[in-house]
């Protein structure tokens, strides 16, 4: 196999030690946010819509409800904290692509792709005037996503997304040493502050009438018409419908357990740069950047003038749990640190203050995928497999619609109505997902060219892209 640029120009070891040494296991977005409490569910609720999980889907489809009918009763059920998993700990790329990219939703739903785009866009853009309207202290910042190419074969790959920029005009954006060519939409995808962000719809949810309850981690549902919801700790909540929103979680319906699997996504959190170093690295556009391999890192600046330098390592755990053992994992976080200085070889000396890690809820075909159960009293939406920042109100939407019966555009997809093709189970599962990811590495230094697994794997429609 060949070498890809961050092995032909890895730092010395002395570089990463020294970046790590201060680094301390704990999430900067959840430090850097007074998050209210909520209390836990007491004695028997009866409610109107009780959604189950505190992460921006189900704190979207709180809101929306309230938007729609102030008067309707909405209960919002979280296991632990508002907002502590995925939605605390993500990279704050909020984009508009609803199906993870564009050639993602192209291949699936060639007939839909530009109506998705589209509504993507408009999702977007409903996302930026919610924040608005409510005066939610999110660090909005609608800078876009910059694509740069590292390796030659992903130059060609620039050409084909539009907006494209050569070696000279990516690095006067950015300065790094690894970038051959760019692409740069501005407009079709928004920096935030997760944590702020999943707060604040917290905040907005509850202004409008939502009960939120912290520590009610829903453990059984049931019932043919009105669900009742079992609580831990002898709780209970009786609704007339259920909107689940539980993600990399296990599923409360049986028939979803094998949609989704936790795959374990990495990350690390500079101290503010200075002056002359942000000088020395230029961005003064503030985009997002996202590199173009299979296995790939996406970074950004925070509002204080920090780098969040994330991705590359995906890690499947056998049997599929999410445990906080899993979140600490040296090797990741030291090749993250050597890719960064890769990236940017003229902040050696600088160091990293956190260090984290999350599962993110993947299934097999990139994006969310929705559907109904028990007569039409639960929706749920799952899956977004890393990209659901914004995906996850587009997902509320869908949710309440078939809750309430309506035929909406939104309804009408193919891609509301059809189904991902489940993982297997173990041992099965852990032997086919590390074969992807050894597969995905091996593309990567082969210039890209896909072998005959990964192949078959694109026919079945079980491909794994970035």
């Amino acid at each position: 196999m060949g070498t890809t640029v961050f092995e032909r120009r890895r730092p010395d070891d002395a570089v990463v030690d020294h970046a790590l040494s201060g680094a301390r296991r704990s999430v900067f977005w959840l430090e850097d946010v007074e998050r209210p409490q909520h209390p836990p569910v007491r004695g028997t609720v009866r409610t109107d819509l009780v959604v189950v999980g505190g992460g921006y889907a189900g704190l979207w489809t709180a809101v929306r409800a309230k938007e729609r009918d102030p008067d309707r009763r909405v209960l919002l059920l979280e296991a632990a904290r508002i907002g502590w998993a995925a939605s605390g700990r993500n990279g704050g790329f909020c984009a508009a692509s609803l199906t993870h990219g564009r050639e993602n939703g192209r291949r699936r739903w060639p007939g839909e792709i530009d109506r998705l785009d589209e509504l993507g866009m408009r999702n977007l853009g409903e996302i930026e005037e919610t924040v608005a309207r409510y005066d939610m202290d999110v660090d909005w910042e609608r800078t876009g996503e910059m694509h740069v190419a590292t390796e030659p074969h992903q130059v060609e790959w620039m050409r084909e997304e539009g907006h494209f920029l050569d070696q000279e005009a990516v690095r006067a954006e950015v300065h790094s040493p690894t970038y051959l060519a760019g692409s740069w939409d501005p407009a079709a995808c928004a920096m935030v502050h997760p944590g702020k962000l999943a707060v604040e719809l917290a905040r907005v949810a509850a202004e409008l009438g939502v009960e939120i309850h912290e520590g009610s981690r829903v453990t059984g549902i049931s019932g043919r018409g009105t669900q009742t919801l079992a609580i831990d700790g002898g709780g209970r909540v009786v609704a007339d419908h259920v909107a689940l929103a539980t993600n990399v979680f296990p599923s409360l319906l049986r028939r979803n357990r094998l949609m989704t699997v936790p795959v374990y996504d990495h990350v690390l959190m500079t101290e503010p740069l200075t002056a002359a170093q942000l000088s020395a690295i230029g961005w003064r556009n503030r985009q997002g950047i996202a590199d173009s391999a299979n296995q790939f890192h996406y970074y950004r600046l925070t509002a204080d003038g920090r780098i969040l330098f994330g991705g590359y390592d995906a890690i499947y755990h056998f049997g599929g749990r999410v445990r906080a053992a899993y979140e600490d994992r040296p090797e990741s976080f030291r090749r993250l640190a050597a890719h960064f200085f890769t990236t940017f070889p003229q902040l050696e000396g600088l160091q990293f203050s956190h260090r984290w890690a999350g599962a993110i809820d993947t299934c097999s075909r990139f994006c969310a995928f929705f559907g109904l159960a028990r007569g039409g009293r639960v929706a749920y939406a799952a899956g977004f497999t890393g990209l659901g920042v914004s995906a996850t109100r587009f997902a509320a939407d869908v949710m309440l619609d078939r809750l309430s019966g309506l035929e909406t555009e939104r309804t009408e997809f193919e891609m509301v109505h059809t189904r991902p093709i489940p993982f297997p189970p173990e041992p099965a599962a852990a032997i086919g997902i590390n074969l992807v990811r050894a597969s995905m590495d091996r593309a990567d230094h082969n210039e890209g060219r896909r072998n005959l697994f990964l192949k078959t794997l694109d026919a079945v429609g079980m491909g794994f892209d970035s």
